[in-house]
């Protein structure tokens, strides 16, 4: 039994880690579907059924038509650039999402990476720079109507409170400006930049939480990949490949919670020499960080599956994609390059408002009001 002298210790060591995950308030919802909830996975899918080894990174038999060897996932992404940023929580979250939407598309066609500067400026008490919650991104999503897609909102790595770098003289505020843009050209030839009020989003249909090794083995090669809350030790830290344990000299690090990271699958790896000499057959969670993919195994970790190390299988969270522009029904509105029929109104005047580009903008919300999913309504 640890005395109350050497956890105090530990726990003082463990402040100076940057918490980057911040709990829900008691008796948040839990889960929200559009209609009725879809069954969960675990509910139909025993221990027994699954694979000794499965990863979206190499999806094997059917899952995209047959093909075999393809991927599942999107870009690796790194949330400490071009400055710190603990935006962990919206990146694994919006990682996963992205996944699923590629999984539904079977794989087909560019990969869709969504807008995690989008959550930074509008997602409220989603979180910040400095942590937030993966479930209440989700939560964001369903009820603000959509996510833009990153193209349209670049991640700068900053949010109204954080002082970082060139944080300080970047508006990130909840406006149509920081929610998707475009820009004309230089300053100096008579560009500008506007916000588009059409623009590439995505929606969640439902959302919920699973823990557990069985229900989360279950959700993730049903559904795809989850976002799930992990204890960042030292140990993660410094990790330069291979299954991952629990070191006994991170003491209390090991069970608190301050990083979130995205399951994408899971396997078993024969060790040697094990523990006491023995050779094992080790099984492990293959996950992906967002530390860029200069880090541990090209940006992804495995760590030991089964006993809630790092008490990764405690808290994880998935959503399921709704309606996305470019699924076959939502179409894209075509703007032009200079946003002109799309919300740029400076591309077609001088002055600081510009001029209006009536017969442009009409033609574009004709098209919207049949293809669009209504972005220009939300934030």
């Amino acid at each position: 039994m640890r005395t109350s002298a050497s956890v105090m210790l530990l726990a003082a060591g463990a402040l100076a880690r940057n918490n980057e995950y911040i709990p829900r308030p008691k008796g948040s919802k839990t889960r929200d579907c559009t209609g009725e909830c879809s069954p969960e996975p675990h509910t139909y899918l025993a221990m027994h059924q699954l694979p000794t080894k499965f990863t979206w990174g190499e999806v094997q038999g059917e899952q995209f038509g047959g093909q075999q060897g393809s991927s599942g996932l999107t870009m690796i992404l790194n949330q400490h650039i071009p400055q710190y940023c603990g935006s962990c929580w919206a990146h694994a979250t919006l990682s996963a999402l992205g996944d699923r939407i590629k999984i539904k598309r079977r794989g087909r066609g560019a990969d869709i990476n969504l807008a995690v500067q989008h959550v930074l400026n509008c997602g409220g008490d989603a979180g910040s720079c400095h942590g937030g919650n993966p479930l209440s991104v989700y939560e964001w999503i369903k009820a603000n109507g959509h996510i833009a897609y990153a193209s349209a909102n670049p991640y700068l790595a900053c949010s109204v409170e954080s002082t970082a770098g060139w944080c300080e003289h970047v508006n990130t505020s909840c406006k149509p400006f920081n929610i998707a843009r475009t820009c004309s050209g230089f300053d100096e030839s008579g560009g500008s930049c506007s916000a588009l009020t059409h623009y590439p989003n995505a929606t969640v249909a439902e959302y919920g939480v699973v823990m557990g090794e069985q229900k989360i083995m279950a959700e993730v090669i049903e559904r795809g990949p989850v976002a799930c809350s992990v204890a960042a030790t030292d140990a993660l830290d410094n990790y330069e490949g291979g299954i991952l344990e629990e070191d006994p000299a991170d003491g209390s690090q090991n069970w608190m919670v301050n990083h979130v990271v995205s399951i994408v699958g899971w396997g078993e790896e024969l060790v040697k020499n094990y523990k006491n000499g023995q050779d094992k057959m080790v099984p492990y969670w293959h996950v992906r960080n967002s530390w860029g993919e200069h880090w541990g195994e090209m940006g992804f970790f495995r760590v030991v599956r089964g006993s809630n190390a790092f008490m990764l299988e405690d808290d994880c969270a998935w959503a399921v994609p709704g309606r996305f522009t470019g699924d076959g029904e939502n179409m894209n509105v075509p703007c032009h390059e200079n946003g002109d029929n799309c919300g740029n109104t400076h591309a077609c005047g001088s002055g600081e408002s510009g001029g209006e580009c009536p017969e442009q903008q009409q033609a574009a919300r004709k098209q919207s009001s049949s293809h669009s999913l209504d972005a220009n309504e939300r934030h």
